[in-house]
């Protein structure tokens, strides 16, 4: 028996925030931001809507497609950055607007990771026999972590000017801060017999720790968060833009390569891969360095910018939307994130509900 995927639902906020936008609280453009990343808008919730309320309706629509109800779930994952609150994170939290009561809820923290351990923590625990319905969540609110004050200037609600150093300020993350985006995707995973997870291979070196991460606050502090961290930017999520490149680049194609190849494939034998959206122009890269043709890729980060643990649940429900994936059809995640953490899971869809072929439209 392995895990099967046998429903998908997504959820982004309707709150649309374009590179135009931005241009009003820090020194930017259309231009650069598209140049860089390839974003052109995201998503970002309202004030008070913390990471469990964006992935409560993308379980919703999961459950839903799957044809389940809360009470057939016997495990849930939330994949997440950015808990609802330090502890007890987030799955605590949607177990509860989801109905579920005295089943594990767990949060797992490997970032833009997240999705694809997750799925071999729900792989592992299916085949193990201890449990057969598996909730799988990717979500994030990283509109929590922008040090931007002017919100109400952002937004096009005020017309008045930001004050000069907040203008510095914002301008000087800007690397950073333009990438996110706010978003949830969810799958319900089975026991079958019949198609599934083939493998995953993932890895993780601390070595890269401090390449991309929140420097602040934490237990390596005291206290564990202060006034200097929020002036200093340090709680702001940190980029080295240049080396994280050079990492994706290289490692992504490599794990790849080695899961197709331990499994007597080839390259040519995936259907459709399907990469973490960081970065439109490091998948750009990566796909040339694999030479997957066009119609083998599939992405979205122009839309939705970097939603981390949640753009690749996100991304397989817009590919099953637009009928990209079939039966037998041959699937490939792979995604790298902060830790330094990466991966990629091999998934073959097939059996007599197709498990991914097709789905009924959702909200998003």
């Amino acid at each position: 028996m392995r895990a099967a995927i046998i429903g998908t639902g997504m959820y982004v906020p309707p709150r649309i925030v374009t590179n135009d936008d931005l241009t009003r609280i820090m020194d930017t453009s259309d231009d650069w931001i598209r140049a860089r990343t390839g974003i052109e808008e995201r998503r970002f919730v309202e004030p008070g809507e913390a990471t469990s309320d964006v992935a409560l309706p993308a379980a919703r629509a999961a459950l839903e497609d799957a044809g389940l109800t809360v009470d057939d779930i016997d495990y849930l994952i939330v994949a997440t950055m950015t808990p609802d609150h330090y502890f007890p994170g987030t799955a605590p939290f949607l177990a509860r607007k989801l109905g579920m009561t005295r089943i594990p809820a767990l949060d797992i923290r490997q970032q833009c990771a997240g999705f694809v351990y997750g799925l071999q923590l729900a792989d592992a625990l299916i085949r193990s026999g201890q449990h057969r319905n598996i909730l799988l969540v990717g979500a994030e609110v990283h509109s929590s972590l922008m040090p931007w004050e002017s919100w109400d200037v952002l937004l096009g609600e005020s017309d008045r000017p930001v004050p000069e150093k907040e203008y510095a300020r914002n301008t000087e993350t800007r690397g950073r801060t333009v990438l996110f985006g706010d978003g949830a995707g969810a799958v319900v995973l089975t026991a079958s017999n019949d198609g599934g997870i083939v493998d995953t291979l993932l890895h993780t070196d601390g070595n890269f720790a401090e390449k991309l991460w929140t420097k602040a606050g934490g237990s390596a502090y005291r206290p564990y968060f202060s006034d200097e961290m929020i002036e200093s930017g340090d709680v702001t999520p940190l980029v080295e833009g240049r080396e994280v490149f050079r990492l994706a680049v290289t490692l992504m194609p490599e794990v790849l390569r080695s899961i197709v190849e331990r499994n007597g494939l080839t390259i040519e034998d995936l259907d459709l891969l399907l990469f973490h959206q960081a970065n439109l122009r490091i998948n750009e890269a990566v796909q040339k360095r694999l030479g997957v043709a066009d119609d083998k890729m599939i992405n979205n980060i122009q839309r939705y910018g970097n939603t981390t643990a949640g753009t690749l649940p996100i991304l397989l429900h817009e590919a099953r939307q637009q009928g990209r994936v079939k039966h037998g059809s041959l699937l490939a995640f792979v995604a790298l994130g902060a830790g330094l953490n990466w991966g990629a899971v091999l998934y073959q869809a097939r059996g007599p509900k197709g498990h991914l072929a097709g789905v009924r439209p959702q909200m998003g």
